[in-house]
């Protein structure tokens, strides 16, 4: 059987990813499994061990660093995050095609780790349009969209190491060329 692909998928907060996401994770052609991460964080109302994420206590948590048990993790808020290499390698040996939904900087990490990983980013049609996407989100203060928006410029340039780069103007057209990219891949 062959090994399936490891996909690395990022990019800026409110850009679209979890919505172009969910749509390519509808086509059963590619193949895909999506990375199930590790936390530290008490799981929320709904929130299920091993779907949403693997829940485990901090010392767990730290003693899998030790053991470079990750492809990638960061600390936030008070807890880690981390993406179990055992998980991902176990999908790809079944085949399956693993996207990995990360931050930036985990996604750099995972491709100095894994150089045969595709790598994604998503990014907005300008900055400008992102600030009234997020300002039409009505969820946060101005000056919290204004932090978010240097962030945004940050992770846009750090994104020159991944191989392909969508810019989502148009829903439709987002979710096409990632579906593209990957069918490409696979072959």
């Amino acid at each position: 059987m062959k090994k399936g692909l490891l996909i690395i998928y990022s990019g800026p907060s409110g850009v679209g990813k979890s919505t172009i996401l969910s749509k390519v994770l509808k086509e059963k052609d590619l193949n895909l499994a999506f990375s199930v991460s590790m936390t530290t964080r008490k799981p929320r109302d709904g929130e299920k061990d091993g779907k949403d994420y693997f829940f485990v206590e901090k010392e767990e948590f730290e003693k899998a660093i030790e053991n470079d048990e990750f492809l990638e993790y960061a600390s936030y808020v008070d807890n880690y995050y981390g993406t179990p290499k055992a998980y991902v390698d176990s999908k790809r040996s079944k085949g399956k095609n693993v996207i990995l939904e990360i931050d930036v900087q985990g996604g750099l990490q995972v491709i100095e780790k894994c150089p045969d990983a595709i790598s994604l980013f998503i990014e907005p049609p300008s900055i400008e349009i992102l600030k009234n996407r997020l300002i039409g989100r009505g969820t946060d203060e101005i000056s919290v969209i204004e932090k978010r928006l240097k962030q945004v410029k940050r992770e846009i340039k750090t994104a020159k190491s991944y191989k392909y780069h969508i810019i989502n103007d148009d829903l439709d057209k987002a979710v096409n060329e990632v579906i593209e990219i990957i069918k490409k891949e696979m072959n």
